[in-house]
């Protein structure tokens, strides 16, 4: 029988199983994220206790070990004042002519269509550090932001 037909087994033909990739940098985080970051945690602790199958089992351990990094790198980023764009903070700000308001975040709780925007992302990355009233370069372009306001966001992210 030619070698092309046989295989001992499932296992050497299947994908390879990687880690899940943690963003680079420093895990910033928001109360609100580090609260959601715990809610997974215990919430895959729970799902491992109770799955049967081996394969399902694994996939959620890997998850969980992705979330357990998350959990003892976060560092809590400091509430911020109205006085300058940070992460955590409300900001409103035109660009384009059209005026918007986006909450600054960690990686782990951004979510875009909720206007939920993590601090590495490039819009969020040319605010930092702005104050209300302050233009900012944005996408090759000078002055392409006008910050308007900003403020922490409310129940701490």
């Amino acid at each position: 029988m030619s070698v092309a037909f046989r295989r001992e087994s499932d296992e050497e033909h299947k994908e390879p199983r990687f880690e899940l990739p943690i963003p680079a940098g420093p895990n910033l985080v928001t109360a609100r994220g580090l609260a959601l970051i715990d809610r997974r945690v215990a919430e895959l602790e729970a799902a491992i206790a109770a799955e049967t199958e081996d394969e399902a089992r694994e996939t959620l351990r890997r998850d969980l070990r992705y979330w357990h990094t998350r959990q003892t790198t976060a560092e809590l980023a400091p509430v911020p004042g109205d006085d300058m764009v940070a992460i955590g903070s409300r900001v409103r700000f035109r660009l384009n002519g059209r005026e918007r308001q986006i909450d600054i975040v960690g990686a782990d709780e951004a979510d875009p269509a909720a206007d939920r925007i993590a601090f590495q992302a490039p819009l969020a990355a040319a605010m930092l550090g702005a104050e209300p009233g302050e233009h900012v370069d944005f996408n090759g372009r000078a002055e392409a932001i006008a910050v308007i306001a900003t403020q922490a966001i409310p129940g701490g992210g």
